[in-house]
């Protein structure tokens, strides 16, 4: 076991108050330890520093010591060692910690320099806030009620900026709110290395554009908007849809690959608005890819199932499992069970406890795309992994179902049960389809459902809660955001009442008592639940796997004590 690393601690003295920070904290995040708020605009603590906007103003001072000697010069009036201030105020994201540094936050020359900074921010910014798309999440109208002065001296013209103004596909600027921050020129630059924002012109008159013949289009653009402090970036998608304050916040997964990136689902009676980005240093820092936001709108799909199927015919939820059970007991063990690399862990545990009631074989389609070496992998299942660990399957899945295909022909296998796989997709033909009985459990209708004698409408992962496993074994939990469709059911739901109507042991269909099985018959999962999983996840021991040959010649460092493990993709 290799235990993290201890910061060097060095004390600062924040308003009078001393704490002990990391050796090089900047000010900002110094002061917020003690719960002082420093404002700012431009710093970001995942980007560069820049020092754009000067609100983040503060007043810093050293111990006095005789230049000669290097003894303390004390104060008589305290008796205290006295503290040279310097007589201009400083920028809290450029001052880093070091010993004995004294800053002070509130003084009435800072307040003034506030206000001062806030005034001509607001010199030709427009005041639309009620028309505004960032009104209710905007750092502008927040600190200009915080630290502004309250009313304006500005009885000049406004200059006035371009509006809507196409960046890229999926990012629109109203440049006349931009306070060039140069946010979104610094994370395209640094971290998406996609250098296509800049300023032009000068003064009043500086204007946030693309170079020419480039636009901003790159897979992660969407991540500009989240970090504007004000409305200058929005989203296409999003744009006047909804106010913030009616949405309500669901913590979610983005399913898309095996990165896990967290991700928060912003919601109103029962529809999707939006999906952002969740902090998370151990899995994507505060960033998302802009095809995970997207994922959502497979909710509402024209192939969305919604009606339970026997034999083509709609029928009831129970008329259909008794069914299926009766076919599953006529096929004796020649049953195959493929499970699906964006299940559940749940769902996988209630799928290994089916497949071992029937004595069925498992299988598992893998979906390897290119990765893009940030937050997409080339393992595009989100949970193949979480299979692994509770044993459905014991090898990594091939991409295609050939193995199964050669069982149909034989006759070896005669049923199969389906969790959501397009199975003619995965390399079996039509021919092979026809030669079985199919039972299907899936989300949206494909070339499967339509030769498939018993289909039951399930949810998707917005709609349910449950845990999942990353690439790097960490086990995170999504919880439900919307309710489902009506005439879709729980996936844990059919598959507990599938395993009772196929012969097996009944089992509550349900989070806490899946997990308290889980805790029992898998031993990494003992004394984990649903419920005490921390929204940052945990990391489970990799090492049973860590030789398999994952996508992109992804690595594995085990570091139980750590709060991330070290990985190489």
């Amino acid at each position: 076991m290799i235990a993290p690393l201890k910061p060097d601690l060095i004390t600062v003295n924040i308003d009078g108050k001393e704490i002990a920070v990391p050796k090089g904290t900047n000010a900002i995040e110094a002061a917020r330890l003690v719960g002082v708020d420093v404002p700012y605009y431009c710093y970001h603590p995942k980007l560069s520093v820049v020092g754009n906007c000067r609100m983040c103003l503060i007043e810093i001072g050293m111990p006095a010591v005789d230049p000669a000697t290097k003894t303390p010069i004390m104060d008589p009036a305290t008796g205290k060692q006295k503290i040279n201030w310097i007589p201009r105020p400083q920028i809290g994201c450029a001052t880093n910690a070091s010993p004995g540094l004294h800053i002070r936050t509130n003084t009435a020359q800072i307040k003034d320099c506030r206000e001062g900074v806030m005034e001509f921010l607001l010199v030709n910014h427009p005041l639309d806030c009620p028309i505004c798309d960032q009104a209710g999440e905007c750092k502008l109208q927040e600190q200009s009620t915080g630290y502004g002065r309250g009313y304006s001296r500005y009885v000049e013209q406004k200059n006035f900026k371009p509006k809507r103004t196409q960046l890229g596909p999926r990012v629109m600027l109203d440049d006349e709110r931009c306070i060039l921050c140069s946010r979104c020129i610094r994370f395209c630059k640094e971290v998406v290395k996609d250098d296509v924002l800049g300023f032009i012109d000068r003064g009043s008159y500086s204007t946030l554009t693309c170079f020419p013949g480039k636009a901003l289009e790159n897979n992660y653009s969407l991540n500009t908007v989240d970090i504007c402090p004000v409305g200058a970036l929005t989203s296409t998608d999003f744009r006047f849809k909804m106010r913030v304050w009616f949405l309500k916040q669901t913590n979610s997964i983005d399913t898309e690959s095996s990165v896990g990136a967290n991700t928060v689902v912003w919601s109103r009676e029962g529809v999707i608005y939006r999906i952002t980005p969740r902090p998370n240093d151990g899995v994507n820092d505060t960033w998302m890819a802009d095809t995970g936001r997207e994922l959502f709108k497979a909710v509402r799909a024209p192939n969305r199932l919604t009606a339970v199927k026997l034999d083509g015919l709609d029928t009831s939820l129970e008329v259909a499992l008794n069914s299926a059970g009766a076919i599953l007991k006529a096929a004796g063990r020649t049953v195959a069970l493929v499970g699906s690399g964006r299940s559940s862990v749940e769902e996988h545990s209630l799928a290994r406890k089916l497949a071992e009631t029937l004595g069925a074989s498992t299988h598992m389609v893998s979906r390897i795309g290119e990765g893009d070496r940030m937050l997409i992998s080339g393992d595009r299942n989100p949970n193949v992994r979480g299979a692994l660990v509770v044993g459905l399957i014991k090898k990594l899945p091939t991409e295609k179902l050939t193995a199964l295909g050669g069982a149909i022909d034989t006759g070896a296998v005669t049923v199969v049960v389906s969790l959501g796989e397009d199975l003619h997709a995965a390399g079996l033909t039509a021919a092979q389809l026809a030669k079985v009985k199919i039972i299907y459990l899936g989300t949206h209708a494909d070339t499967t459902t339509k030769a498939a004698q018993v289909v039951v409408p399930t949810l998707t992962v917005f709609e349910k809660s449950g845990t999942l496993v990353n690439q790097q074994f960490r086990l995170q939990k999504f919880a439900k955001c919307v309710p489902g469709p009506a005439g879709a059911t729980d996936d844990l739901a059919v598959l507990a009442k599938l395993v009772v109507t196929a012969g097996g042991t009944a089992t509550l269909g349900d989070l806490p008592n899946v997990w308290a099985s889980l805790a029992t018959t898998v031993a990494g999962l003992a004394a984990i639940s649903y419920a005490t999983l921390p929204d940052t996840g945990l990391l489970l021991d990799s090492t049973p796997f860590a030789s398999l040959p994952f996508c992109e010649g992804e690595t594995f460092h085990y570091q139980p004590a750590a709060t991330t493990a070290t990985m190489k993709v």
